[in-house]
C-alpha cells in the first residue's frame, strides 16, 4: 500500500507537459473577424490542444505573410486574392486553412444617392485603398454592367472609404466591407447600399485565411490550431450572445455599437471547417488573375493551397 501511496504521489506531482508555443501574426488590429481565434483562446481551446499561441497585430497589415515568409512567425493572417499574387511572386506560402469563408468586399455606394445601378457609374467617381486586385475586381463588375474602367475614375482615397462617399468626394468606393463600413454608415445616419462582388461577376473566394511557410511548416500544430478553432466557431454558432460577451470582454475598445453590429454580420461568415479546402474555389480564382494580367500563367492549387487533417 505504501509503494501505491508513493507512486500516486509522484504522479501527482509530475509537471505537466509543457504546451507548444506558437505565434499568430494577425493582418489588422482585432476586431470581430477574429472571433474564432479569440474565443478559443479566451475558452482554452488552444491549450487543450496542448498550444500555447501568441497572438500580434501587426504595425504595418501587409508585413505578417511577408514574416511568416521569411520564418519569424508559424501563422498569419492573410486574404485569398494577395495569397495567389504572393505565390506567384515567388514566397513560400500556402493557405492551410480558412478564417472568414466568404467576400466582405463590397461596391459600397450611398443608399438614397444617384447611383442606382452599376451602370449609373459611367462618368462617375470610384473610390479604392489598395491597387492590383481590386482594380481587376472592378473591371470583372463594370464589364457585367457594359462598362470599363475607362468609364470611371479612379480615385486613391487610402483607407478613408466611408468617409469620402459621405462627403460626396467619390460616388462609389470599393474595398468595404460589409460588415464594417456598412454599420458605421448607418451609426453616422447616412445609408450606405453595398453590391456584392460575387453576384456581380468576381468568382467567389475566402477572405480572410491562415497562410504558413511552406518550407518549414509544422503540421501537427497547424492541425491541432484548426481544431480548437473549429471548436471556437462550434460555439460561437451554437452561443452567439454568449461568445459576443467572452470576445467584448477582451477589451474596452470591443465594447461599442458598431463592433456588436460588426459580430452579428460576420458570425454566418465564419469557416465552420476551417481546415476544409474547396480546391475549385483556387483554380477558378487563379485563372480569374491570370485573364485580368495580374499573375503570368497559372499554378496548380497544391502550389496554393493543403488540406491538413484535422480528425
Amino acid at each position: 500500500m505504501k509503494h501505491l501511496a508513493l507512486a500516486a504521489a509522484l504522479l501527482t506531482a509530475t509537471p505537466a507537459m509543457a504546451a507548444d508555443k506558437m505565434t499568430l501574426l494577425l493582418d489588422w488590429f482585432v476586431n470581430p473577424d477574429h472571433g474564432p481565434i479569440i474565443v478559443a483562446q479566451e475558452k482554452g481551446f488552444f491549450a487543450d490542444q496542448g498550444l500555447e499561441v501568441e497572438i500580434i497585430a501587426p504595425a504595418d497589415p501587409s508585413d505578417p505573410p511577408k514574416l511568416v515568409a521569411a520564418g519569424k512567425a508559424e501563422l498569419a493572417i492573410s486574404y485569398q486574392p494577395q495569397l495567389h499574387l504572393q505565390v506567384a511572386q515567388g514566397l513560400p506560402l500556402t493557405r492551410v486553412g480558412t478564417l472568414v469563408a466568404t467576400p466582405l468586399n463590397c461596391l459600397l455606394v450611398l443608399k438614397d444617392g444617384l447611383i442606382k445601378d452599376i451602370a449609373d457609374l459611367k462618368g462617375g467617381k470610384i473610390g479604392y485603398s489598395v491597387a492590383g486586385v481590386e482594380e481587376a475586381l472592378l473591371t470583372a463588375i463594370l464589364g457585367k454592367h457594359g462598362l470599363s474602367v475607362d468609364d470611371i475614375e479612379l480615385v486613391n482615397v487610402n483607407w478613408s472609404l466611408s468617409p469620402s462617399l459621405m462627403s460626396g468626394q467619390v460616388d462609389a468606393v470599393l474595398g468595404a466591407y460589409r460588415n464594417f463600413e456598412l454599420n458605421q454608415m448607418e451609426i453616422e445616419g447616412v445609408e450606405g447600399k453595398c453590391f456584392y462582388v460575387e453576384e456581380e461577376g468576381v468568382p467567389t473566394y475566402d477572405e480572410l485565411i491562415y497562410v504558413a511557410n511552406t518550407d518549414q511548416m509544422d503540421a501537427d500544430k497547424l492541425t491541432r490550431f484548426l481544431r480548437a478553432t473549429e471548436l471556437a466557431t462550434q460555439y460561437i454558432v451554437n452561443h452567439p450572445q454568449e461568445s459576443w460577451q467572452i470576445f467584448s470582454g477582451t477589451s474596452a475598445e470591443l465594447q461599442d455599437q458598431l463592433n456588436e453590429m460588426a459580430w452579428a454580420d460576420t458570425l454566418p461568415r465564419f469557416a465552420l471547417r476551417p481546415a476544409a479546402l474547396d480546391s475549385a474555389r483556387y483554380a477558378r480564382f487563379e485563372s480569374f488573375l491570370a485573364k485580368a494580367g495580374l499573375i503570368e500563367g497559372t499554378r496548380p492549387v497544391s502550389d496554393l493551397a493543403i488540406e491538413l487533417n484535422t480528425q
